[in-house]
């Protein structure tokens, strides 16, 4: 980049320019009120800001109930391993659910990153606005979250606007009135007419008539007994000239299947096969 280089009179009034402004950012924060605490002297009435993050609690009702079911997402979302979950199975009304049993939290490796709070689905824990956590023993910082004798807090059912109530009184009365009405017709009045019957052409009238009596024909069948098919009748053959016979049977196959092997074997080039007689049986 090609730099020019200023006169004596333009450098000058750069550095004018750039002294003006900084006196101009001094004067003006010379006239706004000051924000500086008087510490320790106001400890009583010191109250931090809104986003501050001084150590991590979960707020219990008058009941001594919470909001933490021992999901374990905060947990598993804490990047310093600060949180400890531990939980028991318990069957309430024939179902298993799980039961906070302690809810540890080292505040001595909290790195106050917020993500366990964001990713608390039921909104069981917050940080306060506490600052004076020093100790002299580490031990000190390793704290329990949840009361002794505490429980989860029963979800409350959701509460209708008035509004809504009148709507939905409005829409049961409707409905049974219209059940009513259908139940209770009134006196005097004619009874609904039936439906007329399909008519069909004398075609398609023919053809349903000829497949009902096809189907009728068709069950007939089925439901008719079966007749036993007659017993073949007993061989006149002896057992022993039974056994020539089939031997005999037996001994043609196979001369048969090696003359037409022989013939197969025996075929000229030009695709012409010649007649070949097989040996005729001794």
């Amino acid at each position: 980049m090609y730099y020019k280089e200023k006169s004596y009179l333009g450098g000058l009034a750069d550095g004018i320019k750039s002294v003006a402004v900084g006196l101009k950012t001094t004067m003006r924060e010379l006239f706004v009120k000051k924000i500086t605490q008087q510490y320790p002297e106001n400890r009583k009435e010191l109250v931090m800001f809104d986003r501050f993050r001084g150590s991590l609690t979960m707020p219990h009702n008058e009941k001594n109930e919470h909001k933490c079911v021992a999901c374990g997402i905060c947990q598993n979302a804490c990047p310093n391993g600060t949180i400890n979950v531990v939980s028991e199975m318990v069957e309430e009304d024939g179902k298993k659910k799980k039961r906070l049993v302690r809810y540890e939290y080292n505040l001595g490796s909290c790195i106050f990153c917020n993500l366990c709070v964001t990713s608390c689905p039921h909104g069981a824990i917050e940080f306060d606005q506490s600052f004076e956590n020093a100790v002299f023993d580490r031990s000190k910082l390793i704290l329990q979250l949840n009361k002794p004798g505490s429980k989860v807090a029963e979800k409350a059912k959701p509460q209708l606007t008035p509004e809504m109530q009148a709507k939905i009184e409005a829409a049961k009365a409707a409905k049974a009135a219209k059940e009513a009405a259908g139940a209770a017709p009134a006196e005097g009045a004619a009874a609904p007419a039936a439906k007329p019957a399909k008519q069909f052409s004398p075609e398609m009238q023919a053809k349903i008539e000829a497949a009902k009596a096809r189907k009728a024909a068709k069950e007939a069948a089925e439901s008719a007994p079966v007749a036993e098919k007659p017993a073949a009748p007993a061989s006149k053959f002896s057992p022993e000239m039974q056994a020539k016979i089939e031997a005999a049977k037996a001994r043609k196959a196979a001369k048969e299947a090696a003359a037409k092997a022989g013939t197969e074997a025996a075929a000229p080039a030009d695709g012409k096969v010649e007649d070949v007689k097989p040996e005729e049986t001794k």
